[in-house]
């Protein structure tokens, strides 16, 4: 059974999601990351600026299907019609993608923002409904600022 992660009250999930990509992609994991089409194009800048000495292999799902196979990390608005696998769904959506189920692990990153936290609890609802238990992470108790 897909394994399930929320991570809470990231300042800025765009910025939270390049480390946890960088920590990913540096592990081994093939990794997806699902969020609406404007997220997925900052992310894709966000990525090649991580660090000076970091880079996060990656595209985004318009690549050839050559690029798409050989990079670690695939930037899309949906997960339903992958062709190369992939471990890691990272979401960063406001749905459940669909095709979750697919993954070895899923990790949705929700913000600080009152309306994002909203959308999180219908999904957290959603994957218990479905018999999933969730792994919570509190990024805010993490923070040393």
């Amino acid at each position: 059974m897909t394994e399930l992660a929320f991570h809470f009250g990231a300042p800025d999930k765009l910025a939270y999601a390049c480390r946890l990509l960088r920590k990913a992609v540096g592990s081994g994991a093939r990794v997806v990351v699902v969020a609406d089409a404007d997220a997925v194009a900052r992310l894709d800048t966000d990525l090649w600026g991580v660090s000076p000495t970091d880079f996060v292999p990656h595209c985004a799902d318009d690549a050839a299907p050559a690029v798409q196979n050989r990079s670690p990390a695939l930037l899309t608005s949906s997960a339903d019609t992958l062709a190369h696998p992939y471990q890691v769904l990272v979401n960063l959506a406001d749905s459940v993608p669909q095709g979750f189920e697919r993954f070895e692990r899923v990790i949705e990153v929700v913000s600080t923002d009152p309306a994002d936290r909203d959308l999180a609890r219908g999904r957290w609802r959603f994957y218990t409904e479905q018999g999933y238990t969730i792994a919570r992470h509190d990024l805010a108790l993490k923070r040393t600022d």
